[in-house]
Parts: C-alpha cells; sequence; structure tokens
C-alpha cells in the first residue's frame, strides 16, 4: 500500500478485470441501484449481468459482506445497510476495512463507490485511510513499480448527476492530507524528531508560499514558553513552537488551529512501562493532523484568518528533564507545578493556547492532542473527545464528525466542579489530577482552557484523539477529514461547504448569501 498513487475521477474508463482488478462497494440497496450499463464495461467479459445479479443476490451484510465475482480479479463488498445515530451515514470505518480486505491486488486497480451525494466526502476520506504510505519494509524498497488505485462515484439518490471536477479537487487534497498525516504518525521518532517535523512544515508551508514563523530551544526560555521548553528541554533535538499563517483580504475572524507535537513520549522522569511506552510515536498527532488539514484547507481556499499552531517537543530522560515538583511558569504567565512528567502534552498546548490567544488575535482556538489514554475509555475507539465552552460548538463537531467520518463525542464541561483536582499548595495549579477517576478527560482539557481563561469570550475547543488516531498498528489520519469538514463553512470549497455544520448554508438564497458573507462566517 505505501507506493500507491490514489486518483479520483470521473469516470474511471473501460478495462478488462484481469488486467485491471475492480472493488466495488456501497450499501446493499444502493448496490442494487446500480445500473448494469455503468458496470459493464469494468467487468466484461469475465462477468455477465446474470453473474453481477447473482452476486448482488448472495450478499448480506452482517454488518458487512463481499463476494468474489471473479477469481481474486473482481469484488463486489456490501457495506452496513444501516447505522445507529451516532456513527457516519457513509459507514466510514467499514468502508476502510473493506478496502484493505477486499481490493484485488495488482499494479493498476479500480475501485466503484456507490454512495449518496451527501456521502462522497467522508467515502473518499474513509478510502484514503486504507492507502498507507509510510513503511520500511525491504521488500518495498526493492520493488520500483508505481501502484494506481484510481476511485470513480457513482451518485444515487437526490442530486446525483455526474461529479464535478471542483469536488475531485477537493476529494485529492483532502485525502492527501489525511495521508500526509498518517505517515507522519507512523514515522518513528529516530526520523520524525523535531528537526524533521519542521522541515514538514516548512515543506507545506512552500508549497503553500507561506514561511513559517519558528521559536526554538533557549528562545522558547527568553520568550517565556516554560512548557514546551520544559517538557522538551532533556531531548537531543531541541523543542520548538512553530506557526503557518494564511491571511487572506476580506478575513471576517482569526482561527488558530493548535497540535500537540510530542514526536516521543517516554513519560520523562514519570516514565512509562514496556508495555505502555510501544506506539508513543504517536504523541504528534494532533500535531500532524492539523498540518495535513492546513495544507487541504489553504489548497481549497480559505476565507478567513488561519493560523496553524504546532508545538513540538520530546519527552525524553536525562539530566535536563523536569523533575516531579519542580514548577514552571507558562506563557500565559501562570505557574504550574509538576506533579507528573507523563502528563505533558496540556503543558506544550497551554502555551499554543496562550499564544493564539495574546499573540494572534483569535476569536476562535482548537486544540488537537492524543492527550488522555482516558479518552478511549470514555468516548471509545473511534470516537475522539470534545470538550468546548460553546455548546453550539459541541454540537457542530458531532454533526461535522458524521459528514466526514472522524467520529466525535462530546465530554463534560464543568469547571467549577473538575478544576480543583489541580489544587497546588505553592503554586497557581499542579499539572495532574488529584483523583483519576474524576473524568480525567474532561480535565485535562480544562488544564488547557485554564491558559486563556474560564471567562475568555472567545470559542475554545479541545478535540482529544488518542484512540482514533490509530487502527492496530497503523495511522489513521484522523482529524484532517473533521477539521475541513468543521470548518468547511469558511471555504471557498462548494463540497467543504456542504459537509459543514457551520456557516453559511450554500442552499440558501443569494441575497442571505451575501449578507452573511459579511458577517463572521462561523461564529
Amino acid at each position: 500500500m505505501a507506493n500507491v498513487q490514489l486518483e479520483f475521477q470521473a469516470n474511471a474508463g473501460e478495462a478488462d478485470p484481469q488486467n485491471r482488478p475492480l472493488l466495488v462497494l456501497g450499501q446493499l440497496h444502493n448496490l442494487h441501484r446500480l445500473p448494469w450499463a455503468q458496470l459493464r464495461g469494468k467487468l466484461q467479459p469475465r462477468v455477465s449481468e446474470e453473474l453481477w445479479q447473482s452476486a448482488l443476490g448472495t450478499l448480506n451484510p452482517n454488518p458487512t459482506d463481499s463476494c468474489p465475482l471473479y477469481l481474486n480479479y473482481a469484488t463486489v463488498a456490501a457495506l452496513p445497510s444501516r447505522v445507529s445515530r451516532h456513527n457516519s451515514p457513509s459507514a466510514a470505518q467499514f468502508i476502510t476495512r473493506l478496502v484493505r480486505n477486499c481490493l484485488p491486488g495488482g499494479v493498476n486497480r479500480c475501485i466503484v463507490m456507490v454512495c449518496e451525494r451527501s456521502e462522497v466526502f467522508a467515502s473518499a476520506c474513509a478510502l484514503a485511510r486504507a492507502f498507507p504510505l509510510f513503511t520500511h519494509r525491504s521488500s518495498a524498497s526493492r520493488r520500483t513499480e508505481k501502484k494506481t488505485v484510481t476511485v470513480e462515484f457513482f451518485l444515487v439518490g437526490q442530486n446525483n448527476g455526474p461529479i464535478e471536477v471542483a469536488t475531485l479537487k477537493c476529494l485529492a487534497s483532502a485525502a492527501e492530507g489525511i495521508r500526509l498525516a498518517a505517515r507522519i504518525v507512523d514515522t518513528p521518532c529516530n526520523e520524525m524528531n523535531t528537526d524533521n517535523f519542521l522541515e514538514e512544515i516548512k515543506k507545506v508551508g512552500k508549497d503553500l508560499g507561506i514561511t513559517p514563523t519558528i521559536i526554538r530551544d533557549e528562545e522558547l526560555k527568553e520568550r517565556g514558553f516554560g512548557g514546551i521548553y520544559g517538557v522538551g528541554k532533556a531531548a537531543l533535538h531541541p523543542p520548538a513552537l512553530a506557526v503557518l499563517s494564511h491571511t487572506p483580504d476580506g478575513a471576517t475572524q482569526t482561527i488558530a488551529w493548535v497540535g500537540k507535537g510530542i514526536v516521543y513520549d517516554t513519560g520523562g522522569l514519570s516514565i512509562k512501562g514496556k508495555t505502555t511506552m510501544p506506539g508513543m510515536k504517536r504523541d504528534c498527532g494532533g500535531a500532524a493532523a492539523i498540518l495535513g488539514a492546513f495544507k487541504a484547507t489553504v489548497k481549497q481556499g480559505f476565507k478567513d484568518n488561519l493560523h496553524a499552531v504546532f508545538c513540538l517537543a520530546e519527552n525524553a530522560v536525562g539530566p535536563r528533564a523536569t523533575r516531579p515538583d519542580d514548577i514552571h511558569v507558562l506563557y500565559s504567565g501562570k505557574t504550574v507545578e509538576i506533579n507528573n512528567t507523563d502528563a505533558e502534552g496540556r503543558l506544550i498546548l497551554a502555551d499554543g493556547v496562550a499564544y493564539a490567544c495574546k499573540d494572534l488575535g483569535a476569536d476562535i482556538i482548537l486544540d488537537m492532542a492524543t492527550l488522555t489514554g482516558a479518552q478511549g475509555i470514555a468516548t471509545g475507539k473511534y470516537h475522539a473527545a470534545v470538550l468546548t465552552n460553546n455548546e453550539e460548538w459541541e454540537k457542530a463537531c458531532v454533526k461535522a464528525g458524521r459528514n466526514c467520518g472522524d467520529l466525535v463525542h462530546p465530554l463534560v464541561y464543568c469547571p467549577e466542579l473538575h478544576f480543583s483536582e489541580f489544587t497546588s499548595a505553592v503554586a497557581d495549579m499542579k499539572n495532574s489530577v488529584a483523583d483519576r477517576d474524576n473524568t480525567p478527560s474532561s480535565c485535562a482539557g480544562l488544564f488547557i482552557a485554564s491558559h486563556i481563561g474560564f471567562d475568555w469570550p472567545g470559542v475554545w475547543v479541545h478535540i482529544d484523539i488518542a484512540a482514533p488516531v490509530h487502527a492496530g498498528e497503523r495511522a489513521t489520519g484522523y482529524g484532517v477529514a473533521l477539521l475541513l469538514s468543521l470548518f468547511g463553512g469558511a471555504s471557498e470549497d462548494p463540497l467543504l461547504n456542504m459537509v459543514s455544520p457551520l456557516g453559511c448554508n450554500g442552499d440558501s438564497p443569494p441575497e442571505d448569501r451575501e449578507r452573511d458573507s459579511k458577517r463572521r462566517r462561523l461564529v
């Protein structure tokens, strides 16, 4: 899968499946609506219409099912016929699984995705997750041929016309962002250290014509970033704060995305055990998702000021490592007594959100992080956890998750009951809770919010992606699709407008759209 080029086309053309293996994928009732004339050229002479109809008759998805049509060259697969209210109507997770399990091998392959127009974005993002880029298998380095997977959408239901060129471009940008984020998360720290992560940021900046702002090493200490500096100062590769800024004319508001980029988390002196440390290369998942989403968002056109803030550090062990009992002064000016060096993500994000508030003047601050193991207990492996000071945005995150396949579920937001968990006798707060049985994922998010203030009038959203950032031993690129959908109302792209739960509705009358464009688009 690592050297696969993924292409979205309006029409994939005709080919003998023995020369170009084929997977036809969709919900069973949608597959029945796929005309044989649409498939004939992709299946003949190997598969007849009678055989196609017979295969559909054998499918009994529970929750999925598949049937080979011709040896291992052509397969039809059925998604769940129904999903619950907390799942995406696209059944995105099942799309990724079926592609991994059922797509025939070959150098040049084709997928026909049968769905409704409202499910195109989520389906394309799910397909992208099935083709990770990173591998260091020696066999892969010996194979030089480039593999291609061509995806064609057949739309059913209302508004089932052909896919527009602009839509295909948007799907390609989203898929590229997802695969970029997954590649960074999959790459081990001996390669993806803070130096190399900065190179990834510079590369994206160069592609977009943006020069990043970078504050690094001792400059962090001098400028008051006690959280980022304190976490990363023991590592061979120094910590950094990096910012990519998109500031178009006519912007109505300023948005900051703040990503946790712990390239490796040993736990520090509060060190992790031999069973919990493997996999901690994934602790940069929030920053990776924001990088992939920023690239796709700006490429598709974004109307408002957008800043991507990357808080990068390696939580290492060494003579210079932060000790429990140390007290750090964070960028907010607040003091933090360290009682757990393995609660480091909130320290670097506290600096990041404070910078977004004080220096960038953000109206909306969203931080994304693989923050707590407790997130997987609270909302499970597939749903990220959202904590926010704004009920409308809480609902919007859930709806955006259903629209794009990056599922989200709310956490309890109640600082007056929970923030006392961080009480310190000698500093403004500790960095880890007193009672780990008292909604620790919510408390971790509240720690971050406290550094812009619980009375801050803007919108603050915290997304904890600790569990959905990976599926098994592979990164998912989680978060890219969610950000594209959630903030799609400020995009120039019609597809992102359609999947966004916020902002001006593309179906509203022209006079309403003109009026809305002069107001803040997302608040």
